[in-house]
């Protein structure tokens, strides 16, 4: 009984550690699709459609016997589950990074944890006692696992392993850094632009795992909400695209690559990790999911560094230390916070109302 309490405690952790690999990788590639001038709209379009493709027939075999007929409500919050994790979250996110620059961006998604813990107060679906430890663990777990982030974001530090000879050349680095400041950097207006669209990506992807809360509890079945919830995102996004765009010819996808990239995408990022993180969020909530998201970053530098030969800075190991101390003291603050909820006895009433003592 025991063995199968660690299991199930730990089993979400686990789920959300592989997603964060998973997604780790979908990111490279699509820094890799979006560099060869892909449109954004036209590639969500893309990921969502061959999601929902993907997950379709497995939704139907797999949950056609448990699955209850869908209601005008269910439908309504699956499109603003779309609208906010598939089409939102996605455009305003390419939008802010085409403005500013990655790094840039990746301190609005290293938010996220306590954008979702905020929103999620107002509506109950956490609560924060701050008299009691897991209270206190779970705010200062959240602090410090930003903080980490923002460290490892815009500190870099001492570099800490020797330039190797497939590394590039300073010069070549200062270079690179030179042309994305100068394309990323052109006037204050286009900074201010990038910048609220990235706040925006980040108060949409909050949005979302809040609304994937109440989802989880009204139709617990996540490879047809997430099937369904991209055939809404590819409908909205290609919507989108139609109306900002005229030009057919951006929808054309040209090299085996390309195409292989943009499947992997679609199918891994935009299918398998939603259905693994509204798993998670319907087993432990919104907080618990959004607290994962800074160990994307971490793991994209461990790929720079093992794969393509990257240098190491003080800022990286500080910042990564900081983010795994403030994950461990969140699940340690949600873990025992849910063991205090199981500890409560429940209150019974005798035939006059009154509490009936303990035996």
């Amino acid at each position: 009984m025991a063995e199968m309490r660690c299991c199930d405690e730990w089993q979400p952790v686990l789920v959300m550690v592989t997603i964060d690999f998973a997604l780790a990788v979908v990111n490279i590639l699509l820094k890799k699709i979006i560099d060869e001038g892909i449109d954004h709209l036209v590639l969500i379009t893309y990921r969502t459609s061959i999601s929902a493709a993907f997950l379709t027939p497995i939704a139907y075999f797999w949950e056609r016997k448990r699955r209850p007929s869908l209601t005008r409500g269910l439908l309504c919050y699956l499109f603003v589950s779309a609208m906010l994790g598939a089409t939102l979250t996605q455009y305003f996110f390419f939008l802010g990074m085409q403005y500013t620059s990655a790094t840039f961006a990746c301190a609005f998604i290293n938010m996220v944890p306590v954008i979702t813990f905020v929103m999620a107060l107002p509506f109950g679906l956490e609560t924060v006692d701050l008299k009691s430890k897991p209270g206190k663990a779970k705010v200062l777990g959240t602090i410090v696992c930003v903080g980490g982030a923002m460290l490892l974001t815009f500190y870099k530090g001492i570099p800490l392993t020797n330039q190797s000879s497939h590394s590039r050349p300073a010069s070549a680095n200062m270079t690179n850094q030179a042309h994305g400041l100068s394309q990323n950097q052109k006037g204050a207006e286009r900074w201010t632009i990038g910048s609220l669209s990235l706040i925006a990506g980040a108060l949409f992807w909050s949005a979302w795992f809040l609304v994937q809360a109440k989802i989880s509890k009204k139709y617990p079945f996540q490879y047809s909400s997430t099937a369904i919830m991209s055939f809404f995102g590819a409908l909205q996004s290609a919507t989108l695209s139609s109306i900002i765009h005229r030009d057919i010819h951006i929808w054309i996808v040209k090299g085996k690559i390309k195409i292989l990239m943009v499947l992997y995408t679609g199918i891994v990022g935009s299918g398998l990790c939603y259905v693994g993180m509204s798993w998670c969020v319907k087993k432990r909530g919104p907080l618990f999911t959004a607290a994962f998201s800074p160990l994307i970053q971490i793991i994209v530098a461990m790929f720079d560094i093992s794969i393509l030969h990257g240098k190491l800075y003080l800022g990286s190991v500080l910042g990564s230390i900081l983010v795994i101390i403030g994950l461990y003291l969140l699940l340690w603050g949600k873990s025992n916070e849910v063991k205090l909820c199981d500890a409560k006895p429940t209150q019974t009433t005798d035939e006059e109302g009154g509490p009936v003592p303990p035996a």
